[in-house]
């Protein structure tokens, strides 16, 4: 008897199977209530005394051998069919990958960037939430300047000195006080004012400012380098500089690209005269260089601005400023093909 359990248990160890339902009919046959392994242990009690030890050990080695051999085919039945719904069918095309967009500001910020970075310019970063002193006082608008009504300002309640800054002046002021001339910035950031949102307008927006200060700098540098600047970013070489009043420059210049009139999109942005106003510039006062530590009678130098968010709306033909700033996906997946 002890015999014919070695030779199930030879069996068992030489079993295999393909499929779930052969492992089953196994399991039934060696393990189930009618199964081989019961009727041994029915003939337990017709073994004589002196081998029932040995039948019994024999009758739990095929018992473990058995469930054994069950368990390692499920696992690896298991595990083929798991690999093949993974895979699948390998010729199969894949799945597509979807790929996020820079945003339309980003886009144009690093155009920017990477313009004034060829005629070394580098990049200076500051924060939005500002003091008094570097956002106004220091640029030539001491307390209660008239001018400071140009810009209707978020201060912060419980302190009148903190506020959202409302240009990125700030940043060249500090700047200007952690670094000696020869200096030539840029510095893109969000700025805050108190303005009604609409199509065209919004209560934050994105602006790049330049500034470069050495000695012998004139007017003549600064229209040369929007020069540059425009004809890089536009295609267009044309500008004119408008006499204009800011605070701290002196003098002041609104700038204007020509732009043309050659579509009736040209003459919606342009008003009918072919030109479009893309910022402000002028030569830094010297009170302001006074103010950062610089001395006026050795140093002179240049600022502009630019918004990045009109100029972002003129590039992609973006007709609401306010879709920039709502996360719309729909909005932002138009830009994938852009840089």
């Amino acid at each position: 008897m002890i015999d014919k359990i070695k030779e199930q248990i030879s069996e068992v160890n030489a079993f295999t199977a393909d499929s779930l339902d052969a492992i089953e009919t196994f399991r039934i046959k060696y393990l189930g209530k009618k199964g081989i392994l019961n009727d041994f242990f029915a003939e337990f009690k017709n073994v004589p005394n002196e081998q029932k030890k040995e039948f019994g050990q024999t009758i739990n080695e095929l018992k473990q051998a058995a469930t054994l051999k069950v368990e390692t085919l499920k696992e690896v039945l298991e595990n083929s069919q798991s690999t093949e719904q993974v895979y699948g069918d390998l010729t199969r095309p894949g799945n597509p990958i979807v790929l996020g967009s820079r945003h339309p500001i980003s886009i144009v910020k690093n155009q920017i960037i990477d313009i004034f970075s060829r005629i070394g310019f580098n990049v200076s970063e500051g924060p939005e939430i500002e003091d008094d002193w570097h956002n106004f006082t220091a640029l030539n608008l001491p307390e209660y300047h008239p001018a400071r009504d140009m810009q209707d300002t978020f201060f912060v309640q419980t302190n009148p000195d903190i506020l959202l800054r409302t240009h990125t002046s700030s940043v060249q002021v500090r700047y200007m006080e952690n670094n000696k001339p020869p200096i030539r910035t840029i510095s893109p950031g969000r700025v805050y004012r108190n303005e009604a949102i609409s199509a065209r307008s919004h209560c934050f927006f994105h602006q790049v400012e330049g500034l470069y200060i050495d000695k012998d700098v004139s007017f003549a540098d600064l229209k040369q380098t929007l020069q540059y600047f425009t004809t890089e970013l536009f295609g267009k070489s044309k500008i004119r500089l408008r006499p204009s009043y800011f605070p701290f420059t002196e003098p002041s210049a609104e700038v204007d690209v020509y732009w043309g009139l050659e579509t009736e999109a040209d003459y919606r942005i342009t008003k009918g005269t072919g030109w479009l106003e893309i910022g402000g510039c002028g030569m830094v006062d010297p009170n302001v260089l006074t103010n950062c530590g610089i001395d006026p009678n050795k140093y002179s130098g240049f600022a502009f601005g630019v918004g990045i968010d009109r100029i972002a709306m003129l590039l992609h033909q973006i007709t609401d400023i306010r879709l920039m700033s709502e996360n719309d996906v729909r909005f932002l997946e138009q830009f994938k093909s852009a840089l």
